[in-house]
């Protein structure tokens, strides 16, 4: 029996709606949960005071100071080797051997789960480089896990831009290099800034390779030597543990507003960047 087309098309785009609804619905109630049990133990102190007692009390300051140097040091580290990989992979060379195998090889790192990446990072750079619990190794580890994202986002901005701009600065007697930097990289800079801004995110909301690595000292750090706790580390801590779950609520509130603000960003730099080659 022959369904009638119409019917059938109907049909599909019924269920697409329906699975598109449930999908954000899941993510509309988790967003709304965390929010109305975390905003009302937001405040100015809460901000700005560092935890006592375990994190019974006192608020988180000490933990977003150490999640913003923990992300800095990880993206210092991963944006210039990810931007650099795939500048190499589209510029500088042809599709062979030894591409498909950098290519498998970040897709396979992007795979690795996190604790993976934890456990790795505490064997070497905690116990064998001797770096201890710190924001070192912690972003050393951090810095292996989001430069996948990097490498493909930026690969694929670089391969956006139209192969004329290329001939154009050749024709004008540009060297590689040259047509690399003034032409190529600052065409893709919207797309490589988005990657950057994705790993960002991840990096934000690490939590087991981090407290393999990084530690979770509620004081303030003084250094890269310094162990530090994140915001996520710490809500873990305090829910686990059941030491104090309205400010485990609060920090996991401030960790999706966060995260929200990275990926509005994300999509407003992305548009610009479709509205510009479209």
């Amino acid at each position: 029996m022959r369904v009638n087309p119409r019917l059938e098309q109907n049909a599909v785009k019924v269920v697409l709606m329906v699975l598109t609804a449930t999908t954000v619905g899941i993510l509309l109630f988790i967003i709304g949960f965390i929010l109305r049990k975390g905003i009302p133990v937001l405040s100015p102190a809460f901000l700005s005071h560092n935890p006592v007692d375990m994190g019974r009390g006192g608020g988180i300051f000490s933990t977003i100071v150490g999640t913003l140097v923990l992300t800095l040091v990880a993206v210092l580290i991963a944006a210039p080797l990810g931007v650099g990989t795939a500048v190499f992979l589209t510029e500088y060379t042809w599709e062979n051997r030894v591409t498909r195998i950098i290519r498998f090889g970040a897709d396979c790192l992007a795979g690795i789960p996190s604790i993976i990446f934890g456990l790795f990072g505490f064997i070497l750079f905690v116990t064998k480089l001797r770096f201890g619990w710190s924001i070192l190794s912690g972003g050393l580890t951090l810095a292996f896990m989001i430069l996948p994202t990097i490498i493909r986002t930026c690969e694929e901005a670089i391969k956006s831009v139209p192969a004329s701009y290329r001939q154009v600065s050749f024709s004008l007697g540009s060297t590689r290099w040259q047509m690399v930097t003034r032409v190529v990289l600052p065409a893709a800079l919207p797309g490589i800034v988005t990657g950057i801004i994705l790993s960002i995110g991840r990096s934000i909301g690490e939590t087991a390779a981090v407290i393999f690595t990084a530690g979770s000292a509620l004081h303030l750090p003084t250094s890269i030597f310094s162990s530090s706790r994140t915001m996520a580390v710490h809500f873990y801590i305090l829910a686990r543990e059941g030491i104090s779950m309205s400010n485990a609520y609060g920090t996991a509130a401030v960790l999706v507003i966060s995260i929200l603000i990275i990926n509005l960003l994300t999509y407003y730099l992305m548009e610009r960047f479709i509205r510009k080659y479209s």
